[in-house]
């Protein structure tokens, strides 16, 4: 199924009745999963006809006459994924959105609900991570990868950043240093004997975050600590995570998956955790802590050049949609 499949239409806005919401839609990011769900390859399909966009940014019109947690002029974003949010406007059901505090950028709300939130619970869930632990990934130039640098730079956590070598790589390892990376290696110099030499700087991963897959999951592997946990988020490569016997037996690493979307569901009896997380991510992007991806702002009718650009390969900036 070709993604330009896509077109803009004017739908009727339902009636916000006694617990909808109608909402102005501000910007909403294109991210691969958005892209995979569009071919329909992800794991969630909306019912066809659908609107593209699981995340995004939007501001309460007006509220049912029931609704008590929004009020006109919030700030909102999606509480879960496939809520649609390419789109100028809408009417969402209440307990389909999150409100958002009105300090915070509006690039950083609008790319807040799925690759800081995937960072934030990766470095909290799997292992106790303290300051002076370090943590490796590959994909380290992506959404989720920029996230885990500052959130781990934020909490005193080293970083290995892994990403592919390209023509600009220099400019891009200069980035993610900006960003507060530790380390930042392509993954051609961490099959190489001399990245024993970094780890007499830094301890060994306890962690190791993986969103590519193939051979680049293996080589994060051969650098975890004994007992050491690699989490698998993304397959980017296609390819399968291939462990080695001698990784299991010898070193007992634990390899582990993660969705946001199913943590989401997983908790959505729990909304205080849901609200605890986004409070501390709004906490760190107040204290420059936490910025958005890089990003293109595109205005939503130039959506087919936006969508042409987020597939091309060595991507190094998000395209925004802004409404």
């Amino acid at each position: 199924m070709s993604v330009f499949c896509f077109s803009l239409k004017d739908i009727d806005l339902a009636e916000v009745g006694d617990f909808g919401i109608h909402v102005k839609m501000l910007a909403a990011p294109i991210n691969p999963s958005d892209i995979n769900m569009i071919q329909g390859t992800y794991p969630i399909l909306p019912d066809l006809p659908a609107v593209g966009g699981n995340e995004g940014v939007g501001q309460v019109v007006k509220t049912g006459r029931s609704v008590t947690s929004l009020k006109t002029g919030d700030l909102v974003i999606p509480a879960d994924a496939g809520l649609g949010t390419w789109r100028t406007e809408a009417v969402f059901a209440e307990e389909t959105l999150l409100k958002m505090p009105p300090d915070i950028p509006l690039v950083c709300a609008a790319t807040l609900s799925v690759n800081p939130c995937t960072a934030y619970r990766m470095l909290s869930d799997f292992e106790i991570l303290k300051p002076g632990d370090s943590v490796i990934q590959n994909a380290a130039n992506s959404g989720v990868g920029q996230a885990v640098i500052q959130i781990a730079a934020a909490k005193g956590i080293k970083t290995i950043n892994v990403v592919r070598d390209r023509p600009n790589v220099l400019e891009l390892m200069h980035r993610l240093k900006s960003l507060g990376a530790d380390h930042v290696i392509t993954e051609d110099m961490l099959r190489k004997l001399e990245t024993k030499d970094l780890f007499k700087k830094i301890p060994k991963p306890v962690l190791a975050l993986n969103g590519v897959g193939g051979k680049s999951a293996t080589e994060l592997l051969r650098h975890l600590q004994h007992k050491g946990t690699m989490v698998t988020y993304g397959g980017m490569s296609k390819q399968p995570v291939t462990v080695p016997v001698s990784a299991l037996i010898f070193k007992d690493v634990k390899l582990c998956g993660f969705w946001m979307t199913q943590w989401k569901r997983d908790h959505s009896w729990n909304k205080e955790k849901v609200k605890d997380m986004i409070t501390d991510l709004c906490n760190l992007i107040r204290m420059g802590q936490l910025t958005s991806p890089a990003c293109q702002e595109v205005p939503l009718a130039d959506y087919q050049a936006a969508l042409e650009a987020s597939m091309k390969p060595y991507v190094s900036a998000k395209q925004i949609l802004l409404m």
